[in-house]
């Protein structure tokens, strides 16, 4: 095998999580009186966390009192409506377990809040992943390399021996700011133009090219 270690993004890559972050962020605007977003708006908005989402989705020049309110609002809210309309991507789940029963280890690195990747994780991928993180306390989100790192310490893995897979800018410049090879996916939150544009070499448009590429 090319590699040892495949370390996935969430959103985007291995579960299509856009409308319940969508639906969401609309009740939390709707809540404190401000005009909703569409879902290509936030489509874009996505990719820095949960807070960053909130900061674009928020009209602009919102106090920042303002701006904590909708983001206390929308946190609570997601934490019991992340798993709504959400689903793997098609064909996801049979490539994680090839390369499960192929001895691959497997981790998910997000920007997404910690409490929604261990949660997701066990609703749709259980016994999968042997470790996931998310946006924790005391950790530089994506782009910084981080979280990343900290994977590869677990597994006391070689970079050269792991492969980072995602679907947008911020993951391309995490593989980059790793020093890692890198899988980028077309079928998540980014087109593959953009994706292109910021320097990747490649984009596959189905998952079982995943295992191609490890293999």
């Amino acid at each position: 095998m090319k590699y040892k270690l495949a370390i996935f993004d969430m959103d985007g890559t291995i579960l299509n999580t856009l409308e319940d972050l969508a639906d969401s962020m609309n009740y939390a605007l709707k809540i404190h009186g401000m005009p909703e977003r569409t879902i290509d708006e936030v489509r874009r908005f996505v990719g820095n966390g949960i807070r960053k989402l909130v900061e674009r989705a928020v009209p602009e020049d919102t106090p920042l009192a303002d701006v904590d309110r909708v983001f206390e609002t929308f946190t609570v809210y997601y934490k019991d409506h992340c798993a709504i309309k959400t689903r793997p991507y098609d064909g996801i789940l049979e490539v994680l377990k090839q390369l499960k029963d192929m001895g691959v280890k497997m981790a998910v690195v997000s920007n997404k809040a910690d409490f929604a990747v261990q949660s997701l994780c066990q609703d749709y991928f259980p016994g999968l992943f042997d470790f996931a993180v998310g946006d924790r306390e005391g950790q530089r989100r994506k782009p910084a390399p981080d979280s990343v790192n900290a994977v590869l310490e677990k597994f006391a893995m070689d970079r050269k021996d792991a492969v980072y897979i995602g679907d947008s800018d911020v993951d391309f410049e995490t593989s980059q700011n790793a020093n890692m090879d890198v899988i980028m996916v077309g079928w998540g939150f980014r087109d593959e133009d953009f994706i292109l544009s910021k320097g990747a070499k490649f984009v596959i448009h189905q998952p079982e090219e995943i295992l191609s590429r490890i293999l």
